[in-house]
């Protein structure tokens, strides 16, 4: 209690002096300390604003360890686990995330965690293992196809320069991510975001070139 009275009547001192530097008369010792305090939290708010803008030492420390490697990720969806366990119920994350270089390579991955941002983090871990080479034709798809998983269909379809990106939500990802800018998805079936997801995967993967088929029957391209 002493030292907290001796920091009270420094900071007051303090006050009074500032004041009166400024050509300021404050009455008591109330009117000093209600400035003081008023100070007090104008300065902690300035020096936490600052520190936001800068972003704090953290998010320095992430750009130096993990510079960018030219991948794009997008989060798909979050659920929620809730496991009854006898001392009562524990929550988890699971997150689906799609990962992609927007030039032919693209994956998707899962991660599960007490914690959002690290469910994230471990479903982008797992996406960078299993990333798959899609054939791009220009800015479109070889030919139409159709992908299936569970019981939700995806047809994708070709498009001409300019045409953009036509698909859902979770459709779109993938395609985006992998590299295609014409082309048209249209999905069947279940909504389901991790389905729609898996079940464009596998249209993608079911894709071939000219030169790849015509290498596939031994002939000439």
């Amino acid at each position: 209690m002493e030292e907290n009275k001796e920091v009270i009547e420094d900071i007051t001192e303090k006050v009074v002096a500032e004041a009166a530097a400024e050509g300021k008369v404050l009455l008591d010792a109330k009117s000093a300390l209600d400035t003081s305090a008023k100070t007090i939290r104008n300065d902690a708010k300035d020096a936490d604003r600052n520190f936001k803008q800068k972003g704090g030492p953290r998010r320095d420390r992430e750009k130096r360890e993990e510079p960018s490697d030219g991948l794009s990720s997008k989060l798909i969806c979050i659920n929620r686990i809730t496991k009854v366990v006898k001392g009562g119920r524990t929550l988890r994350f699971n997150s689906v995330v799609v990962v992609g270089d927007k030039n032919g390579r693209v994956a998707i991955g899962s991660g599960k965690a007490r914690e959002v941002t690290e469910a994230i983090r471990k479903a982008e871990m797992d996406a960078k293992k299993n990333f798959q080479t899609v054939p791009l034709v220009g800015t479109t798809v070889p030919h139409e196809v159709i992908g299936k998983f569970g019981t939700s269909k995806v047809k994708i379809m070709p498009a001409k320069e300019g045409h953009g990106i036509i698909a859902g939500g979770s459709a779109r990802a993938v395609l985006e991510l992998a590299g295609y800018k014409d082309v048209t998805a249209k999905c069947y079936g279940s909504t389901n975001k991790t389905n729609v997801v898996k079940a464009t995967m596998k249209a993608i993967q079911q894709l071939r070139t000219r030169e790849q088929i015509m290498a596939l029957r031994g002939k000439p391209a």
